[in-house]
């Protein structure tokens, strides 16, 4: 696998790098000789004993060209380069990722992560990796080739992955309360104002959230799988009253016509529990079926339909539908952009709790300067509702429904494998009744790990 990934160090040379280094010039005199050297010799020099595999004899240039500001980022790619080549994939995977820090757009840089990834059996990261580096219009036959069939075998060895994330989240409307005061309740021919309880509207709080993901993937034959996919998240407040717990597990076959389609169908349940009572049981079953254009575009379409059992109201229950269709795209090489149109049906055994609703997302993330990791979504979308509510209106509940969300993380800083991550998310839900109109702003400050 090793002799597969490894190119020599002039096949895709760092921008800027030179490769061959120039005369030294020296200064001797009373039997001591002093040469002096300019950042671009030094790295130069550094350069080329490490193409020659000389690594002992380069290391003293290496570290010299740390203490040049405008080498950073070839210093710390060398320095990796010397540590995968000598066995030390912890250091090399560090020192790759401080070189992308300073410019994430270097292609070499990345393969030679993408590689020390898979060596140490971090074949998610190593995928992502091999993906953004696959959009260098640079790149040449037989390196993309490498890459794309690198690509296919950590998607066929990859047998399991699991991210885990816990932190804290001050909210303003932890129980997603009405900030009006009053609601107009209809009885009759009459309106009268009703004053809401507390409990019903806004209430701000401080969480603690945790969540895990994890997923498991068993392969069957040369195109078929067996995946187990399983998520659990909560947060938990003071008192019981607004805490939430949700676990969810997906089970099913999936085959891949081509190396670009998988198809899967998977079976799967669905358990959420609300202010300390079962809010939810859900049975049902979802279709995935994702197209990969060239190296830098995917489509996918998931069909989901599920069955719900309330546990507050028998009103509650029904039958669950979703269409999602997305497409999402690498750009300027270190970013992926995506969209996605959705459409959600509820069918529930009271009408004037069954809904449709139909909307969009964007989002746009990845790498910047400095090892960050950021992006921002947004979602806007329109509900609408199969019947009046008769004690507030006479007409059915329409609804608009924008929510945004921006963060960012810094994966090159770790503690004990964590990362620590921030963000910010505002919902609005912009209702033709008061009771249900309410707006939330949420931050949210994680250590995440990813195995």
């Amino acid at each position: 696998m090793r002799a597969a990934l490894a190119l020599p160090l002039a096949v895709l040379s760092l921008s800027g790098v030179p490769l061959a280094a120039a005369p030294l010039a020296e200064t001797c005199a009373n039997g001591t000789c002093q040469i002096q050297l300019t950042p671009d010799q030094l790295l130069g020099h550094a350069s080329a004993l490490v193409e020659q595999r000389r690594f002992e004899e380069a290391r003293p240039f290496i570290a010299a060209l740390r203490q040049a500001p405008s080498a950073g980022m070839e210093a710390h790619f060398l320095a990796g380069y010397v540590a995968v080549e000598t066995g030390d994939t912890a250091t090399a995977i560090k020192e790759f990722r401080a070189s992308l820090a300073i410019d994430p757009k270097q292609t070499r840089v990345r393969l030679e992560l993408a590689r020390a990834l898979m060596m140490q059996g971090k074949d998610g990261g190593a995928a992502y990796h091999f993906r953004l580096a696959a959009q260098d219009g640079a790149l040449t036959p037989e390196i993309r080739a490498t890459i794309q069939a690198q690509r296919g075998i950590l998607r066929d060895r990859r047998p399991w992955h699991v991210s885990t994330e816990f932190g804290f989240a001050p909210d303003t409307n932890i129980n997603s309360g009405t900030s009006a005061e009053t609601v107009d309740l209809v009885v009759g021919n009459q309106t009268i104002p009703l004053t809401l309880d507390e409990n019903a509207r806004a209430r701000s709080g401080l969480g603690q959230t945790a969540s895990i993901s994890a997923g498991w993937r068993f392969k069957i034959g040369e195109r078929g799988a067996f995946l187990v996919d399983g998520d659990a998240q909560g947060v938990n407040y003071k008192g019981t009253a607004n805490d939430d717990y949700t676990v969810q597990l997906a089970a099913g076959p999936e085959f891949r016509p081509s190396e670009e389609t998988s198809i899967s169908l998977q079976g799967l349940g669905l358990q959420r529990w609300y202010g300390g009572d079962r809010a939810v049981t859900q049975l049902g079953a979802r279709l995935a079926v994702q197209h990969t254009i060239g190296d830098d575009q995917r489509v996918g379409l998931t069909l989901d339909a599920r069955h719900s059992a309330s546990g507050f109201q028998e009103a509650y229950s029904g039958w669950n539908f979703a269409l999602y269709a997305t497409y999402e795209r690498v750009v300027a090489r270190s970013l992926i952009a995506s969209a996605s149109l959705f459409a959600r049906a509820d069918r529930l055994n009271e009408e004037a709790y069954s809904s449709k609703e139909f909307g969009l997302s964007l989002g746009l993330g990845g790498e910047l300067p400095h090892g960050i990791n950021a992006g921002i979504t947004g979602t806007a979308s329109r509900a609408t509702y199969g019947a009046p509510l008769a004690a507030f209106s006479d007409t059915p509940r329409a609804d608009w429904r924008l929510s945004g969300r921006i963060y960012a993380g810094v994966r090159a800083l770790r503690v004990m494998g964590f990362s620590p991550s921030v963000s910010y998310t505002y919902t609005l839900n912009a209702s033709s009744l008061s009771l249900y109109e309410s707006k939330r702003s949420r931050f949210a400050f994680n250590l995440a790990r990813y195995f």
